[in-house]
């Protein structure tokens, strides 16, 4: 698909290549055949050739195009000697379109060159480009024009280095987003669908443990079953939604949104799935609580539910504790297990981690450890307001 960029790239080309015509025609009119048919022949040659080079788009960090550009540079300082060694002697004009043809090259090979093949090149074009106006004479002034286009072909340097490092900076920032959008996406992974998942095992042990016993239960069992897989597709669309393009899709929510006020839910299907009975506690109003805050919270709660069906063993009680203060949202998860869940540690995992750095986005903190009674205990701290962060 070609894009605006693009077709702005392919009109400064053609610019490009109208202003080499021009210069071209004041090269004829300047005497370019001065020096006999066969070194002007190549000098045209030369000065087409370096179009040849600058037109093709190159990718970054291209091997092609400074080896391309060192052989024009070449053919040009071989024209120069030509020149000199001509019988006509020096004269006439030394070549502006050239002079333009390769203040490109150079600006190319700074912009899309491979760095270490790039040397080469920049010191045969700079040479090349310097003694350029040596073809019309070696006196004082053709010396003064040849420094002035050194310095400008560094100028152009500059120029394709600057470019270059932008869109470096650019790529890096890209990365740095697509690696946080992935951190994201394995953390909704993690937190909805292992959620749902340790449920569904759970609720399906159990029915096979009462499928003989009492048929009844085990298809209600089933049942919660069917509708625990129903919303973790759910959750899956959801997360899909987010990897999709936003131009293909702009209804796609950005992330899956669940808080504060949907903890009510997410504890009655822990209860119904066959965990420990779980309690919730709210002090405070819980409206207007910001989504990123009120996100990380319903996170917090979910992951440490998971870890109790998981690790808490003889856990009869899930006690969650959501209190809001003027400036701090604080959740506690606490059990009643006769064990204290594994140690982050002893059972390493992606959950804890992807809730501390979640925590620490929105710039509060978590802790989790075993409780004073026994269980474990998962206590955050969310601030309302990011001036009032850790």
């Amino acid at each position: 698909m070609v894009t605006q960029r693009d077709l702005l790239f392919r009109a400064g080309q053609l610019a490009a290549l109208f202003v080499m015509f021009c210069l071209g025609l004041v090269d004829v009119a300047g005497g370019l055949t001065s020096d006999g048919r066969a070194v002007a022949l190549l000098r045209v040659l030369v000065a087409v050739s370096t179009a040849a080079v600058w037109l093709p788009l190159y990718k970054q960090g291209s091997r092609r195009l400074p080896l391309a550009a060192t052989v024009v540079a070449g053919g040009s300082l071989l024209v120069t000697v030509a020149v000199w060694a001509s019988a006509s002697g020096l004269g006439g004009s030394y070549g502006f379109a050239e002079t333009a043809g390769l203040l490109g090259v150079l600006f190319m090979v700074a912009r899309r060159g491979h760095p270490r093949w790039s040397i080469i090149a920049v010191l045969a074009l700079g040479l090349a480009i310097g003694i350029l106006p040596l073809r019309a004479d070696d006196n004082y002034y053709m010396v003064i024009i040849g420094l002035i286009q050194g310095l400008v072909a560094t100028a152009v340097i500059g120029a394709g280095v600057y470019l270059r490092t932008v869109e470096a900076n650019r790529r890096r920032a890209m990365d740095s987003v697509r690696a946080e959008q992935r951190a994201e996406f394995a953390r909704d992974l993690h937190d909805f669908i292992a959620h749902h998942v340790t449920g569904i095992v759970v609720q399906a042990q159990g029915a096979r443990y009462v499928a003989e016993q009492d048929p009844k239960r085990a298809v209600e069992a089933l049942e919660r079953i069917e509708a625990a897989g129903a919303e973790t597709m759910a959750s899956m669309r959801r997360m899909v939604g987010v990897l999709r393009d936003p131009d293909a899709r702009p209804d796609a929510p950005l992330a899956p949104l669940a808080g504060v006020d949907e903890l009510t839910p997410l504890l009655e299907q822990f209860t119904a799935a066959g965990g420990p009975l779980a309690r919730l506690h709210v002090e405070g109003d819980t409206a207007g609580i910001p989504v990123e805050v009120s996100t990380s919270a319903y996170r917090v709660v979910m992951e440490a539910l998971t870890n109790i069906r998981r690790h808490a063993r003889g856990a009869r009680v899930a006690d969650v504790w959501v209190r809001r203060t003027p400036d701090w949202l604080l959740v506690r998860v606490a059990n009643d297990g006769l064990e204290a869940s594994a140690s982050p540690k002893d059972a390493p995992g992606y959950g804890l981690v992807g809730l501390q750095e979640r925590v620490r986005t929105v710039g509060g903190r978590i802790t989790a450890g075993p409780g004073i009674d026994g269980g474990w205990v998962v206590d955050a701290a969310l601030p309302l307001d990011r001036e009032t962060a850790w």
